[in-house]
């Protein structure tokens, strides 16, 4: 009985998720509910259970939250955002439309601007490229998901992304846990991505399908607003306030400020923070813990801070009402860090409930050891939140003490239990009722009946590719 309670507590969540019910009140009413069919004390396991685990992923992450949110909206205003896209866009033009637009959201991503940032300033520019060079509106979508989605996400070593933060505390790894890895599973997405679609535009071309300037009904702004919450840090709906300059910056100091994201990063997590004493936080006062388990938060702070008092700077006069900026940037962070952390504390009740120990065994008891096992339990919560970073989080607070401990007595190096676990993160989670592909398609001006095989193919089918590659080559040789 325990255990259908749990599958109804998730239809619902999924299916009103899906209908635009925001999640705030969703997660604590799935959650009441599965307690309810098991038997479980309702108000303990709210106020307990359900408030203690949302309440400790803000605390450890809501920093990532607030800068990454505001580094992107200073981005925006400041026109540096449509300043990269536009040097890429010019640069390879409408013959390389498609490469273009992949690259420049690959450059935004992994220079820390947030996904919905870079998805209203890339579609734009796509429209006009793929105008120009005659290519279908329906392969927007996919080239804009195979440059945000993908390989900038979970592959790429040191990205500021909320996913590749979310296992360093578990595993006491950095953002470049694994980089040998890392870039293979980026060269594996972005190579099949980009031989997907140059195979999808070239079909195009031998049945004369051309560009279409006709859209379908947009989906209401509320509705899209919720289902974009549990994605990425940043509310779209705070897209509208600050100031965005008409002037945009020279092209190098548009790209300046994300430069120093990836430098910074790079020092704090390799020179920086290891060679100072932090013995310090062993005591009782600090949480009694070791450095491992807030390097990663704290380099990624760091570089966020970094670059946004570099973007500030460079484009003073181009940001008149910073404070409006600054306000709308830490604004945008709030309600999603509430909805992710609101997901985490379902999970929590789920995991709390006697019955999950079946769906525990199930998930561990997988041939293949703790990588395949926490690849296909990440994947299924991934899939079922339609969240990367919420899927992740459920997956690592109720099993991530156990695949860690696992790993060590197969000698697994915790950075390939990260890798894998961001990687896996950062597949199912784009199905259909995923906030972000819902963006994605508004944004472009297309339906999912148009663009959505072609989004399966480079954001599911090529990350499962390197999913693949990545547990391969860390099972035979190690991480690297």
């Amino acid at each position: 009985m325990g255990l259908f309670g749990i599958l109804l507590a998730l239809a619902l969540l999924i299916y009103l998720a899906y209908r635009g019910w925001s999640v705030l009140l969703l997660a604590p009413v799935a959650a009441l509910l599965a307690a309810a069919v098991s038997g479980q004390p309702l108000l303990a396991h709210w106020t307990q259970t359900f408030m203690g685990a949302g309440a400790g992923f803000i605390g450890q992450f809501f920093p990532l939250f607030l800068l990454g949110a505001i580094f992107g909206k200073v981005m925006e205003d400041s026109g540096a955002v449509r300043a990269i896209a536009e040097i890429l866009t010019e640069r390879l033009g409408p013959r390389r439309a498609i490469l273009a637009v992949v690259l420049a959201g690959a450059a935004l991503t992994y220079g820390g601007v947030s996904l919905f940032v870079a998805l209203f300033v890339l579609a734009p520019m796509a429209e006009a490229l793929f105008s120009r060079a005659d290519i279908p509106r329906r392969l927007m979508p996919p080239a804009i998901a195979l440059g945000t989605f993908t390989f900038t996400m979970m592959a790429m070593p040191g990205t500021p992304a909320i996913q590749n933060a979310i296992p360093m505390p578990f595993f006491g790894t950095t953002p470049f846990a694994a980089p040998g890895l890392g870039i293979i599973a980026s060269a594996v997405m972005l190579g099949f991505g980009l031989w997907w679609l140059a195979r999808a535009e070239r079909a195009a071309r031998a049945q004369g399908e051309r560009f279409s300037d006709l859209r379908p009904p947009a989906v209401a702004a509320p509705v899209l607003r919720e289902r974009a919450m549990t994605t990425q840090e940043f509310d779209p709906a705070e897209l509208e306030h600050g100031h965005r300059s008409p002037d945009l910056p020279p092209h190098m100091t548009g790209a300046l400020p994300l430069v120093v994201v990836i430098v910074v990063n790079l020092a704090m997590s390799f020179f920086v923070l290891p060679m100072l004493d932090f013995s310090w936080l062993a005591e009782p006062g600090w949480g009694g813990i070791d450095i491992s388990a807030v390097s990663g938060v704290w380099s990624v702070a760091t570089a966020l801070i970094a670059a946004i008092l570099a973007a500030v700077a460079l484009n003073r006069r181009r940001l008149p009402q910073l404070r409006e900026t600054l306000d709308a940037g830490a604004n945008a962070s709030v309600l999603p860090i509430f909805a992710v952390a609101s997901l985490v504390g379902f999970g929590a009740v789920v995991a709390a409930l006697p019955a999950f120990d079946l769906v525990r065994d199930w998930v561990l008891g997988l041939g293949g050891g703790p990588l395949v096992s926490m690849a296909v339990a990440t994947n299924i919560l991934a899939a079922l939140t339609g969240s990367a970073s919420g899927g992740l989080t459920i997956a690592l607070d109720a099993l991530g003490a156990t695949y860690l401990q696992r790993a060590t007595e197969a000698g697994i190096d915790p950075q390939l239990l990260h890798r894998v676990a961001v990687i896996s993160a950062g597949t199912l989670d784009s199905l259909p009722h995923s906030g972000a592909v819902v963006t994605l398609l508004s944004v472009c001006g297309v339906s999912a009946r148009q663009s959505y095989r072609d989004i399966v193919m480079v954001a599911i089918v090529g990350a499962l590719l390197a999913l693949i590659v990545v547990i391969a080559l860390g099972s035979l040789v190690g991480s690297f």
